[in-house]
């Protein structure tokens, strides 16, 4: 049986649930399937056929994708409220991406037909989510402008600052990237080198814009970053 409780902690968070009575969330919820992963096991492998979508509720999961020579590039960060692969099992496709737990997570499984389900039930659900895949598209759109015409240093700043936004958390020290984020896994979002990313990341730690630890970034002055992704 699905436990109601960590879905209806996460409800006022979802864009995917906005405006549906709270009091209903319990029933949406029993459409799926709940399943807890941990940290580096997959929900699902590029190239699988879709079948299932997973809503987050607990943990992040990393949504990732192999180039043809071999090199790993992270494609974006599902946090608790989000969901991902939706559009893949509508289409009835393959997954074009690996999802990976980076974190103990929980999510809520749902097929197709248990989705199409819900749509009917509570078609406000499909008017979000149609809202949600728009703005996805329009992040993807944004990076891949980012990757054409910008250096390095303001593509690794808009990154960091979109990370942040999604997944910060404000601290005494400024604000947290609330989960484990390498240097690598910053040098494979963004598309550039290992070493590139550990040399710009010391220089704005030296400027105060960021402190760093083992796998752990606090942006200390968004401000000053925000003005250097703008103009460089």
């Amino acid at each position: 049986m699905n436990d109601h409780t960590g879905f209806l902690d996460i409800f006022p968070r979802s864009e995917l649930f906005a405006d549906i009575e709270e009091g209903k969330l319990p029933d949406v919820h029993s459409y799926g399937r709940q399943c807890a992963y941990e940290p580096g096991v997959a929900l699902f492998r590029e190239g699988d056929p879709a079948d299932k979508s997973f809503f987050v509720l607990k943990g992040r999961i990393k949504l990732t994708k192999l180039h043809p020579e071999g090199r790993e590039t992270i494609v974006r960060y599902i946090n608790p409220g989000e969901m991902t692969a939706a559009v893949s099992v509508f289409r009835e496709r393959n997954y074009p991406v690996t999802a990976e737990a980076i974190e103990t997570s929980e999510v809520i499984a749902f097929d197709r037909e248990t989705m199409l389900e819900v749509m009917r039930a509570y078609p406000q659900v499909a008017i979000n989510l149609l809202g949600i895949v728009v703005e996805r598209l329009e992040n993807v759109q944004s990076r891949y402008l980012e990757m054409q015409v910008e250096r390095v240093e303001q593509r690794i700043a808009r990154s960091l600052l979109r990370i942040m936004k999604q997944s910060g958390r404000k601290t005494d020290e400024g604000i947290l990237i609330d989960f484990r984020l390498s240097r690598k896994d910053l040098a494979d979002y963004t598309g550039t080198t290992l070493y590139t990313v550990s040399r710009i990341l010391s220089s704005w730690e030296q400027r105060g814009w960021i402190a760093t630890g083992r796998e752990r970034i606090i942006v200390s002055d968004p401000h000053s970053l925000v003005a250097f992704a703008e103009t460089g």
